[in-house]
């Protein structure tokens, strides 16, 4: 079968994978699924993998298929499997929990101590298949296209779960700042507006995300590069700041908003990353003010996303390019030519 593999890092976006001929993948384990792989959705991430970022973090055998949002077909299952079966069009939670260790046991899956992540300790979706579990596959509802949903398995459940903790923080009436209305942005923006009845604010360099926001449910949006962040959001709230920013950025610059945006006690949620926190710890102290760091969230927030979908509050903006095409993207992503979401569809 075919699959985009990264065999060395490079800052290269423009050749940093190569289309190979590998074997297909197949269902050696009772609990093993393997899934036709019908959209899979391209991330930030994975161009911070081509980099080599994540190489210190994690174990990363190269050559390696990326891709970690996957949506498609199961083709085939180990014996013990009976969530799903052949023909079933599924979407495929990027992590693979052995549930049985200590954080899995307390729910906390997203902690699993011997885990395979998709894409980034193991082989991902860039290809015709996908081996993955039964513990994180959940299947499609009727009518929905995976290609359509794929990237949901990681950007929706990130930008989900940070909205989710959001929510605990937001009351009638408060400001919650979005910056960055792209891939996962745009997704966390709908999560908010669902979720809660607080005063939307987007924060975006680009006039075309500025306006995808308008149709998304914000209320107000800023441009950075041609007004002041935090006046126009001392304005907006009245002065008493923003009670939760969810930062899809992670740039120094967006991190560096916090002790002027956020309203006491409230949060700056780093979602995106790249960037540092610099800000000196009095300005945590005399703000009480928190930095908030994100993962990508559950197999149980996987759920509660796709019954979202299902009920039309949340809506993916994408565009779908062949297989081939995959250095093209990751290089239109690092030039900042993508709205909402590219997936890749093998």
């Amino acid at each position: 079968m075919r699959a985009a593999r990264l065999h060395e890092y490079t800052h290269d976006m423009s050749n940093g994978l190569s289309i190979d001929e590998v074997d297909a993948p197949q269902a050696a384990s009772g609990d093993d699924v393997v899934v036709e792989v019908e959209g899979a959705g391209w991330c930030q991430t994975d161009n911070h993998i081509i980099e080599g970022m994540w190489e210190q973090y994690v174990p990363q055998d190269l050559p390696m298929t990326l891709g970690h949002e996957n949506a498609g077909t199961v083709v085939e299952t180990g014996d013990d499997v009976d969530i799903v079966s052949e023909g079933d069009q599924v979407i495929c939670h990027p992590v693979q929990t052995c549930g049985t260790c200590r954080p899995c046991r307390q729910g906390e899956t997203m902690y699993c101590e011997n885990d395979a992540f998709n894409g980034l300790t193991t082989d991902g979706g860039f290809a015709d298949q996908l081996l993955t579990s039964d513990r994180s596959v959940i299947p499609l509802p009727e009518g929905v296209d995976p290609a359509d949903i794929a990237p949901h398995a990681d950007a929706g459940i990130t930008a989900y779960h940070a909205a989710k903790k959001a929510v605990d923080g937001l009351n009638p009436g408060d400001t919650a700042v979005v910056i960055g209305i792209g891939g996962l942005g745009h997704i966390g923006l709908q999560c908010l507006d669902a979720m809660c009845a607080a005063d939307l604010v987007a924060v975006d360099i680009k006039q075309s995300a500025r306006d995808l926001a308008d149709d998304l449910g914000a209320h107000y949006t800023i441009d950075p590069e041609s007004e002041d962040v935090a006046s126009e959001v001392e304005a907006i709230s009245d002065g008493v700041g923003a009670a939760q920013v969810l930062d899809f950025v992670g740039a120094d610059e967006t991190t560096a908003l916090a002790p002027d945006i956020c309203a006491a006690g409230g949060d700056h949620h780093i979602i995106g990353y790249g960037g540092h926190i610099h800000e000196p710890a009095q300005a945590l102290v005399n703000g009480e003010f928190a930095y908030q760091g994100n993962i990508v969230g559950q197999y149980t927030e996987l759920q509660e996303l796709v019954a979202l979908v299902e009920r039309g509050a949340v809506d993916l903006h994408t565009t779908q390019y062949g297989l081939n095409d995959v250095n093209t993207v990751a290089q239109k992503l690092e030039d900042r030519e993508i709205d909402g979401r590219a997936v890749i569809t093998p």
